[in-house]
Formats: C-alpha cells, sequence, structure tokens
C-alpha cells in the first residue's frame, strides 16, 4: 500500500503527522513517534511573548547606564545586531534534527506584526524543514474592523516569507466573515500550506478563588466536523497545501479528511491520551480500510469527496445545514422514558 503524501513539497510516508504538543519537547519522545511511523513532527511552539521579552531583557542591559562614560556610547552594539531570544529551542531543532529522519517543523505563535518575525531565519538556519506560523489572535478592539484582522494576518505571513527559504505554514481559527476569501488570500501571499484549524483554548472561572483561569480540554473526533467542511471546500482551488487538524483520533477520522481533500492529517490529542504508539494503530487500520475498499494509495483516495468532486457540492453548504435539521429523529416518548 503506498501512503505517501505531499506537503508543502515535502515528501511523507504517510499521511498521519504529529501537531504541535508537549510530545515534541523530548528527543526520546521525537523517536518514539518516528517509531510509530509518524511522517513528520510539528515542534510546540515558541511564542512572540517569549521573544519580545528576551529582547527587551537584553535591550535593558545593553543601553542601562551606557551614557555614563563617552567609552560605552561606542562599545556596546546595537539590539539590532545582536542575536537574541530563546537558545534553548534553536538547539531542540538541531538536535532533533541529528535524532531522527523524519521532517521537523517549527512553530512561531503570535498574534501581531513585529520585530519577533525575524526570528524564522534563525529557525531555518537552526535546520527546521519547514515553519508553522501558528496565529493566535483574538481581536477585542471594538474599533477594529474585519478588514484590519485579516490584514493583520497577511502582514505576518508576508514579514516571515521574506526572511526564509523553507516552506511557511500557516495555522488558522476558523473565525472570518469569509473564511474562503482568507484562505485563497494567504495562498496568493505565498501560504506552502494551511493548517485547518486552531484550537483556542477557552478561559474558565474558579467558583471558589473567584479567578480566571486557563482550561485546556482534548479534542474529541466531533472537533474534526469543521476542518472537514473547509478542506473540502478549498480543495483543488487555491495552490496551498492542506493539513487538517483537531478531532483526528481514528483512522477513519484520517480517511475522511483526505477524502475531503487534505494533503495530511496531525494528531494531538489522540497522542497526548494514548501515546506516540497510538500513531501505529491509526496507519494500521487505515491501511486495512484501503485495502479492504481496493485502494491502491492514498493519491487515490484524496479529494474524492471534496466539494469539487462531490456529486452534490451543496452538502457542504447550506444544503446541508437544512437537511440535518429537517431529518432529525425527533421522538417525544424516548425523551419521556429517559
Amino acid at each position: 500500500m503506498d501512503l505517501t503524501t505531499s506537503y508543502m513539497g515535502l515528501k511523507l510516508r504517510s499521511p498521519l503527522a504529529a501537531a504541535a504538543s508537549p510530545l515534541s519537547e523530548e528527543i526520546a519522545t521525537l523517536r518514539q513517534l518516528e517509531d510509530a511511523g509518524a511522517s513528520a513532527v510539528v515542534l510546540y511552539s515558541l511564542f512572540e511573548e517569549q521573544l519580545r521579552r528576551e529582547s527587551a531583557e537584553l535591550d535593558y542591559h545593553l543601553q542601562h547606564g551606557t551614557e555614563s562614560f563617552a567609552e560605552a556610547l561606542s562599545y556596546f552594539p546595537e539590539i539590532s545586531e545582536f542575536r537574541t531570544g530563546p537558545e534553548d529551542y534553536l538547539e531542540h531543532i538541531e538536535k532533533a534534527k541529528q535524532a531522527v529522519k523524519l521532517p521537523i517543523i517549527a512553530s512561531l505563535n503570535g498574534s501581531t506584526l513585529g520585530g519577533w518575525t525575524a526570528y524564522a531565519k534563525q529557525i531555518q538556519q537552526a535546520g527546521a524543514d519547514a515553519l508553522e506560523l501558528n496565529i493566535y489572535s483574538i481581536p477585542a478592539d471594538a474599533d477594529a474592523t474585519a478588514a484590519d484582522v485579516e490584514a493583520m494576518y497577511l502582514d505576518i505571513l508576508k514579514a516571515v516569507k521574506k526572511e526564509v527559504t523553507i516552506p511557511v505554514a500557516v495555522k488558522l481559527s476558523p473565525f472570518f466573515t469569509n473564511f474562503a476569501n482568507v484562505a485563497h488570500r494567504l495562498a496568493q501571499a505565498g501560504a506552502d500550506g494551511l493548517v485547518l484549524f486552531n484550537r483556542f483554548y477557552q478561559p474558565d472561572i474558579d467558583l471558589e478563588n473567584l479567578e480566571v483561569k486557563p482550561n485546556v480540554l482534548l479534542s474529541t473526533p466531533m472537533a474534526m466536523r469543521l476542518p472537514l467542511r473547509w478542506i473540502a471546500i478549498l480543495y483543488g482551488r487555491i495552490s496551498s497545501s492542506l493539513a487538517a487538524t483537531s478531532g483526528i483520533h481514528r483512522a477513519s477520522d484520517a480517511l475522511k479528511m483526505l477524502m475531503a481533500g487534505a494533503d495530511v492529517t496531525m494528531l494531538c490529542s489522540a497522542l497526548l491520551r494514548h501515546g506516540p504508539g497510538h500513531i501505529t494503530t491509526v496507519e494500521r487500520d487505515m491501511v486495512a480500510w484501503l485495502e479492504q475498499h481496493e485502494y491502491e494509495s492514498v493519491q487515490q483516495l484524496k479529494g474524492s469527496l471534496s466539494q469539487k468532486n462531490c456529486d452534490d457540492p451543496s452538502s457542504f453548504e447550506r444544503a446541508q445545514y437544512m437537511r440535518a435539521i429537517s431529518t432529525y429523529p425527533y421522538d417525544p416518548n424516548q425523551i419521556a422514558a429517559a
């Protein structure tokens, strides 16, 4: 069975990759993911706030007190000349490339346009095969328009693309007025891949301590429905590769994403629940299904049920919503008995 696929120009042994998660923090776990059959790994994210803090601290130590004696004014270099940023992340990329053969995709997580995007060049120099740009933005400014938000995404992508030659994917939220238009414009701006979708971890309220606290809930297979729809709509209509994430737990989930048009499927919550070895189980079940249904390759399957190739293209749009509501089998007797 030929499971190979191509993602952003990277040839992968299968469409089963590991999404960004704490699993990628240890070299030993990266080896386990490779042994289990992962075709690529997205490293945990390096955050814009981390880079800004490091830059601000270095700036303070370089500039503080330099005016106290004349020699210091010419002795210290400008902040722009210094190599700043968490060195541990770069070292981790280098160690990962030495430890495993599968592609290593670094991850930068940010929400605004700024100097932190220049760190992408150092990530490339450290040996990353590609970069995932995780734009995690919660627009809370009532004066910011939808056009302003979309322009920010495009500006960040363009800034990063100026710094690197390796492929760059953009991990997106689904919360746009017209997501198809945003995806099209990102592809035109040079996004080599789009990763659908970013799961926003919503805050919770601690009733005992009366404070807002972070709350991480792992996904379930139900979460795959949203990226499934949009990958099916975008397949064959934009030039960027399409990566599916959120809710991929089983072989059936990955197969559905491939039928919709995904080039690669990225697992996260399933691996955190079951460990790196779960990829072996998913791949085994995927191969069994493909053989049973007489497929010879993943390529033969890809996009076969996308909107472009579907007998009823409206099923991915409003018609599907109306059909689902009107056919739901409501039985009041069952509710009373329950």
